[in-house]
């Protein structure tokens, strides 16, 4: 049984310790006597889930700072140093504050426990963490990134050596190396100087970057229409939003043949405050306000956006009134299915045994069109950590050939050169299939209606409540009990065929806490505690013919659900 946390205790045992720094201790003075903020900063330790950590920056055990850093990173060496008798491990970062800082004090504990680590020289985007791991043939890898939260958050995600993020009975391992390190004395550390001069800390080169502009390039469907001109017809403007995007972006764009490629100035360069929005997040329209302006300006056919660490990849395109719209995660998906597939059939490349994978919470529509060229659909759990994992399972069984994983919330991959979502080969593929459709006088507005009117018109929306702190946590179990264990039998007038359990493991997936319940007419929704964020999410799902139809389901079964969820939270 675990001892209950004094938060008290822990802050002046922080104020007392020799191996914290003398600036971290004057932050933690400055709270002396604010109960309330103390409690906050040390109520617990900042939990290392399936992902790893995340959390706001600053002094305490419930933050992201460079002990907590070097902890969890002590306990990955120990689980590396069980797998492996010489592992090594490749470290990236974003464009956040500390990102760098953080980087090089996980570098320099792996390094002082005999790892070799290979560290980029700046910002890269997670993929290509991912990509270089393999590359490499690495044993791990760490990414610090707090992908698109505000800008007072960061992150620390851990890779296996198939370059996927760790499943979760290796993060179960790994966690429980990091709860048996009992002090900040038993966290090993050498100097950036020590770990170069012993070889134990290399710096990646350019030709590193190159292999990985290959490997995203080589995606490409149809070189021959891009190169022949269709890539210099498609007028693309780009906004890195002030993360890792910009330079790996504009290189395979250019490389692949896209030659009228416009960029956001304003948010060009990496700034980790993210000054010119609100929150760096693709999924929000007003996160794309410059780049509508410029696509204005210059007569832009698609806009492309990603989030900080590059992993994440919003479009926006003219619907059929001529305006800028941002195409949800599920609609560019189903869009890259789509085109993914049929030109791989019209090309007589679609492979018998070929495979889409998405999540239980991405929409239907994707899974439909791959299901009607043949493909097989595959669901995992919300994290691309299982699609990853999937991918691993069929190169070494040969059961299936991976074509495409997504998932709503902005996520693609195309290729198997990469196990996490990318946000490069995602920008690269939805321009190939806006500059091949504008070369048959289509728009990809035109062909999702074309979808629509085949498949039926699939419409989703996500809500989200953030509650933070110690009582945030408790009132999302509460709200999560509440819908667990007075299941309803009937929402927004249409009745509930089941609810789906994953706290129990359903369909051979792993347990997790989430919630999805299936209603007559074939919509749906979802609850869902964030791994990542203290929120508490809510997607629905619904399947409609036309948009008036479908939008006006939507908004009813959200209105509903959510007036109940507010009550509770």
């Amino acid at each position: 049984m675990m001892s209950a946390i004094n938060p008290l205790e822990l802050y002046e045992g922080w104020l007392k310790d020799v191996n914290i720094d003398e600036q971290t201790k004057e932050e933690l003075r400055g709270i002396a006597g604010q109960a309330g903020e103390i409690e906050d900063r040390f109520y617990r330790e900042l939990e290392f889930g399936t992902g790893g950590l995340r959390g706001v920056m600053g002094a305490g055990t419930n933050r992201m700072n460079r002990y907590v850093i070097g902890k969890a990173t002590q306990g990955f060496a120990n689980f590396l140093l069980g797998q492996s008798s010489s592992p090594s491990v490749v470290i990236a970062h974003d464009s956040r504050r500390n990102s760098d800082v953080f980087s090089l004090e996980a570098a320099c504990v792996l390094a002082a426990n005999g790892i070799r680590t290979y560290l980029f020289r700046s910002l890269r985007p997670t993929p290509q963490l991912s990509f270089a791991v393999r590359d490499l043939g690495a044993t791990g890898g760490v990414v610090v990134t707090a992908s698109h939260n505000p800008p007072e958050y960061n992150g620390y995600k851990v890779y296996g050596a198939d370059g996927g993020q760790l499943i979760p009975d290796q993060a179960e391992q790994v966690i429980g190396e990091i709860r048996a390190i009992a002090s900040f004395d038993q966290v090993k550390r050498l100097s950036r100087e020590e770990a170069e001069a012993q070889g134990l800390l290399v710096w990646l080169d350019d030709a590193a970057d190159q292999r990985f502009v290959d490997a995203v390039a080589a995606q490409v469907v149809q070189p021959e229409l891009i190169r022949g001109g269709a890539g210099a017809e498609l007028g693309i403007v780009f906004t890195p939003l002030h993360g890792a995007g910009n330079v790996p972006i504009q290189r395979v764009l250019a490389q692949t043949g896209f030659t009228k490629v416009s960029v956001v100035r304003e948010q060009e360069q990496p700034d980790g405050m993210f000054p010119t929005v609100k929150s760096p997040n693709p999924e929000e329209q007003e996160a794309f306000t410059l780049a509508i302006k410029l696509a204005g300006e210059v007569g832009a056919d698609l806009i492309i956006g990603t989030d900080p660490d590059c992993d994440r990849m919003g479009a926006v395109v003219k619907n059929d009134k001529g305006e800028f719209v941002v195409l949800t995660g599920n609609q560019s998906g189903a869009l890259m299915v789509h085109y993914l597939l049929s030109v791989l059939k019209a090309k007589d490349k679609l492979p018998a045994n070929g495979a889409v994978i998405k999540t239980i919470v991405t929409s239907e529509m994707g899974a439909d069109i791959a299901a009607s060229y043949g493909c097989k659909v595959f669901s995992t759990l919300t994290g691309f950590k299982y699609i990853g994992e999937l991918m691993t399972k069929f190169e070494k069984d040969g059961s299936h050939e991976f074509l495409f994983g997504y998932e709503e919330s902005y996520g693609y991959l195309t290729g198997t050169y990469a196990r996490d979502k990318d946000a490069v080969v995602a920008s690269l593929l939805i321009s190939e299939a806006a500059a091949y459709y504008k070369s048959q006088g289509k728009t990809l507005y035109d062909v999702l209606l074309e979808l629509y009117a085949q498949y039926g018109t699939y419409l989703e929306k996500l809500e989200s409540r953030t509650l933070k702190g110690k009582d945030g946590v408790e009132k999302i179990g509460a709200i999560m009990n509440d819908w667990r264990n007075a299941p309803p039998q009937e929402i927004a007038g249409v009745r509930v065929s089941q609810m789906l359990d994953y706290s129990q493991g359903l369909d051979g997936l792993p347990a997790e806490n989430v919630l999805k319940f299936l209603l007559e007419d074939n919509s749906w929704f979802c609850l869902r505690p964030s791994g990542t964020e203290p929120k508490i999410k809510v997607y629905f799902a619904v399947r409609g013919q036309g948009l008036g139809e479908a939008s006006a389901s939507l908004q009813k079964l959200a209105a509903s659900v959510m007036a109940r969820v507010d009550s509770l939270g």
